[in-house]
């Protein structure tokens, strides 16, 4: 299974695939979308939409993995979020793509163990899973939303495993 997860941000929004296959999870991809300044922000919104539909078109995911919102302190910057989440799922939507959306602490418990982990271990953590070169330099929204893809996998292992056990 192939998955795309995304994390969305408004001045960057980090895109990450991967594919789980005979019980191993392999890299394919990772970046960041990042705004031209010069762009107006339905400009940068549009650069995101398209970049997402390219990734989807190109790789074939099988779902789509989306941080879900939650409510900041800054009530703009949550609007700003709101609206790359919107663009997120439109390209899902486009390509009658499955969406699961999960909270922050989810994608932190699945990845690395602890619901209230930081950053840097959660970035250390997808190193580890997906045996990435030291010299592979990832972004922190690329290892965000690839925490996210894995997350899904994990998930939608489990449920698997779940629909085997009752059956």
């Amino acid at each position: 299974m192939r998955v795309l997860g995304v994390d969305p941000g408004s001045a960057a929004t980090g895109y990450g695939i991967v594919e789980r296959h005979a019980g191993r999870y392999e890299y394919l991809t990772a970046g960041v979308i990042r705004g031209n300044r010069r762009l107006s922000f339905g400009g940068k919104l549009l650069n995101i939409h398209e970049t997402l539909c390219g990734l989807i078109s190109d790789y074939l995911p099988a779902a789509m993995s989306l941080e879900r919102s939650f409510v900041a302190a800054n009530v703009q910057s949550a609007f700003r979020i709101g609206e790359v989440r919107a663009v997120a799922l439109l390209a899902a939507a486009r390509f009658r793509l499955p969406l699961f959306e999960y909270a922050p602490a989810q994608v932190k418990l699945a990845v690395a163990a602890h619901g209230q982990a930081a950053k840097a271990q959660v970035k250390l953590m997808v190193r580890r899973t997906l045996d990435l070169d030291a010299e592979l330099e990832l972004a922190d929204d690329a290892a965000d939303a690839l925490a996210l893809a894995l997350c899904h996998l994990g998930q939608a292992r489990l449920a698997g495993a779940a629909k085997v056990w009752r059956s």
